[in-house]
């Protein structure tokens, strides 16, 4: 009995490790600001939140996403399923520099949408034929996702010097 606890408490610690270091390796991001939509009596208010974030293989594009959050009690706690919507826009600020290889359908940012089945992603293309990265946001559920997406280009153009 006491062997299957000891192995149990490791892979707990295992777990919670795992889930650091894919944490600390997401790419970097920051709530740029929200705007509350709908009053709620209890918990907190509905709201659209904008985070913006860096292409982990591409310096020099910034993008922004923002999405609908569900308030209230179920919000507060962390169980509340938030609906697909969102819009995202990348630009250029800086020189493009592509870091090792990308691919096509790489994603570059997630968010968890519900406590375990629905999942926000923006994915990246490279239309190789116009020069051009191709950002978008769609939202995916273990069975069945959603066909709301955004979509935003960014040319790849020379960037002036100082």
């Amino acid at each position: 009995m006491k062997k299957a606890g000891i192995i149990l408490g490791g892979g707990i610690v295992l777990v919670v490790a795992l889930f650091a270091v894919w944490v600390l390796s997401r790419p970097e991001r920051g709530t740029t600001g929200s705007v509350s939509t709908n009053f709620r009596w209890i918990g907190p208010n509905d709201k659209i939140v904008i985070d913006g974030f860096d292409d982990p293989k591409v310096q020099g594009v910034a993008c922004h996403i923002s999405r609908a959050q569900t308030g209230g009690v179920k919000g507060a706690i962390g169980m509340a399923e938030d609906t697909s919507d969102a819009s995202i826009a990348c630009r250029q600020v800086g020189p493009i520099r592509i870091i090792g290889e990308i691919r096509d359908g790489e994603r570059v940012f997630d968010e968890h949408r519900s406590i375990v089945f629905k999942q926000l992603q923006v994915v990246r293309f490279l239309d190789r034929e116009r020069n051009v990265l191709v950002y978008v946001a769609y939202s995916d559920r273990l069975l069945s996702g959603s066909p709301q997406n955004s979509i935003s280009s960014v040319p790849i153009m020379a960037w002036p010097g100082p």
